[in-house]
């Protein structure tokens, strides 16, 4: 049966903190998976966070601290002597270890780098530490199972059973040549199957799909989705293998950067939580609402510019709303699934057959939705004249709508920029005030005033 850390439990743990109870605690939790223990450390405060962090051994808690919630990490970390969070970091696999120096301060994290005995796990974390931390070197992790070609089964055997002891999940046995080069993967069933004297190098698979370490998390994801991998080799500038990107480390950075576009397309500008400081949620959300403020105020300067037309024709007020909402809508609609396709590496062919096809799909969908508002304005109002000015501007509004939603995700991706950023406020903003201004220019002219 599932684990769940039910507010009784965590009452009923608390008490028995604040009692000193460390047996009892350490009964309690030593038998639980790091990931339930983590949630556990969620709900506690800072010092009871703190009592069990220092019960437990550091193999539990190292897994623990991995998964718990950043701000409630940093919290504990902070709490902790450099030689402490050193203990935790050597029992970590090397890309969770960099992944938590990262995010302390240098001179702090100095520190636990002297503080650290392992000096072939500092190393390799120091070199982890190069990469940027969304590329396949600052995903990938340094512990693996290689073996070179030029040993024999029964040697290649010995030296998996000791390397093995360092890594966590086994997933494939990487084959190597004398220069540390990648050259292929090793079949479990052949290895098992051959002659004990028969060199690997004739019974290794040389066809292997692997990454460099300057690939970015995006490449890493899309090949690791695409041939269902659970673990791909990343090798250096000299094709020399180095380390290994594994399934449960692409899914946190999917995870990651889906909650990033989300957040863009919402209006977001920084990366912000439920629990962030409401100074930090300002400075994320203020920049978009000034967008949206600007924008509202560029709609209605357009509006004024129409303000005898209005005057005349009051009805064509009442369907402003409308407009802006529709162009919006289809806007969004258009730039999401763009956005979509770039992040899942499913959009092919030219610019100019995207556009294409958007305007026919904007042209099929206004013309349904223009007749239906045709149908209504005429038979509600009973003037033809305005109901085929209205229903004209929403046909052309829906197919500007839907180029701007296209082409604008794609020139940001093309200049390097995240196209998440078009389908939030920056497409609204824009479309509402193109469609306004569509909406009173075709009513002008339409109508004739």
């Amino acid at each position: 049966m599932q684990f769940q850390a039910t507010e009784h439990f965590i009452d009923d743990l608390q008490v028995l903190i604040q009692q000193q109870e460390s047996e009892r605690v350490k009964a309690i939790l030593e038998d639980l998976h790091f990931a339930d223990i983590a949630e556990i450390i969620d709900e506690l405060t800072l010092s009871e966070a703190i009592f069990v962090i220092k019960l437990l051994d550091s193999v539990t808690t190292s897994e623990a601290l991995i998964e718990l919630d950043e701000d409630q990490r940093d919290r504990i970390l902070n709490a902790l002597s450099p030689q402490e969070i050193a203990y935790e970091l050597e029992e970590m696999d090397t890309d969770d270890a960099a992944d938590i120096l990262n995010d302390l301060p240098d001179a702090l994290a100095k520190e636990i780098i002297s503080a650290m005995a392992d000096e072939e796990h500092v190393e390799n974390i120091v070199d982890l530490l190069r990469y940027d931390e969304n590329s396949a070197g600052g995903l990938m992790a340094k512990e693996l199972v290689k073996v070179n070609e030029n040993w024999t089964v029964t040697g290649c055997v010995s030296e998996m059973r000791a390397q093995a002891e360092n890594v966590t999940r086994v997933h494939s046995i990487y084959v190597v040549d004398n220069n540390q080069k990648l050259k292929g993967r090793l079949s479990l069933k052949d290895l098992l199957t051959s002659p004990e004297s028969t060199p690997i190098k004739e019974v290794y698979i040389p066809k292997v799909d692997y990454v460099s370490v300057n690939a970015s998390g995006e490449e890493v994801a899309r090949i690791m989705r695409k041939y269902d991998l659970e673990a791909l080799p990343v090798v250096d500038e000299l094709d020399r293998l180095v380390g290994r990107v594994t399934i449960d480390d692409i899914v946190d950075f999917i995870t990651e950067e889906a909650e990033k576009d989300y957040q863009l397309a919402s209006g977001i500008s920084q990366d912000v939580e439920a629990n962030a400081s409401i100074w930090q949620l300002t400075r994320a959300r203020f920049p978009w609402l000034v967008l949206g403020l600007f924008g509202g105020i560029g709609a209605s300067a357009i509006m004024g510019v129409f303000e005898p037309l209005m005057s005349e024709h009051a009805i064509l007020f009442l369907f402003t709303p409308l407009i802006a909402a529709m162009a919006g809508n289809v806007g969004v609609q258009s730039s999401a699934i763009i956005v979509q396709g770039i992040a899942n590496d499913d959009l092919k062919g030219s610019i100019g057959n995207r556009l294409i096809k958007e305007v026919l799909l904007a042209m099929l969908n206004g013309l349904m939705l223009g007749v239906l508002l045709f149908a209504y304005t005429y038979f509600s109002k009973g003037d033809m004249l305005i109901s085929i000015a209205i229903s004209s501007a929403l046909f052309t509004v829906i197919i500007v709508a839907g180029l701007i939603g296209t082409s604008v995700p794609i020139i940001l991706h093309k200049r390097g920029i995240d196209p998440a950023i078009a389908t939030g406020p920056f497409i609204t903003t824009s479309n509402d005030i193109c469609g306004i201004l569509i909406y009173f220019s075709l009513a002008k002219l339409i109508i004739g005033i």
